[in-house]
């Protein structure tokens, strides 16, 4: 009886463990969403804002065949909207290349090119690793102060947090978004994404890799490699 009596108050102690950290993650999750909220916008908002350093596009999946993704290519279309409407006169594309085979950059710097954006006005991030690593390194590598951000909305509030907590003026605008294949998934995977970098915006740590400033408002030739 006394075995019985101590498993129920581990299992207890064990489930209400559980259930508190699940409630501080969705409390974290839901105090990034409420700080973000005031600054996402429309493509017409953004536009009528004073004019961004630049257009901040994050990465995401590539196909084998080295096109992008469908919620990579809606991401690519919006920038390019809003590049197109004058909201800045720089896109700078941050993602994963950090392997040879594995290239999100040059696909998304490839694909604003061929629908006619200069060479010149397209910068690549190849070490944007994560949302935070490329906020920081848009910052101090790139030299932005005034951004918009494109990804989809429920990325969107994680991004605009970590730019604003990193002194960036930053605005998101949402992709369009559709039924994209797995979202239920992203969706809770995000509110783990969220308190991770509320730790990280509260601690700051370097990013993987920093660099030679590279600024925004020069050429974006610069960073092709």
């Amino acid at each position: 009886m006394r075995k019985k009596k101590i498993l129920l108050w581990v299992f207890g102690t064990a489930g209400l463990l559980c259930l508190l950290g699940a409630a501080a993650a969705l409390v974290i999750s839901g105090v990034v969403k409420h700080r973000a909220a005031s600054f996402l916008l429309t493509p017409a908002q953004a536009v009528e804002l004073e004019e961004a350093d630049c257009i901040l596009v994050l990465g995401c999946g590539v196909r084998p065949d080295g096109s992008p993704s469908l919620m990579l290519r809606d991401r690519l279309d919006m920038g390019l909207q809003l590049y197109e409407a004058g909201a800045a006169p720089k896109l700078l594309m941050s993602g994963d290349h950090s392997r040879t085979d594995y290239d999100e950059v040059n696909t998304m710097k490839d694909y604003v090119m061929d629908r006619g954006v200069p060479s010149s006005d397209v910068f690549m991030d190849h070490a944007g690793f994560s949302t935070y690593e490329s906020m920081y390194r848009a910052r101090d590598v790139f030299c932005a102060e005034r951004i918009v951000i494109v990804s989809q909305s429920y990325h969107l509030y994680r991004a605009v947090y970590d730019a604003r907590a990193l002194g960036l003026d930053a605005w998101g605008v949402a992709a369009e978004d559709v039924a994209y294949s797995g979202q239920l998934l992203r969706d809770l995977r995000e509110i783990l994404a969220r308190d991770k970098d509320f730790f990280y915006c509260l601690l700051q740590p370097d990013p993987t890799f920093l660099g030679d400033p590279i600024p925004v408002s020069g050429d974006g030739n610069r960073s092709n490699g």
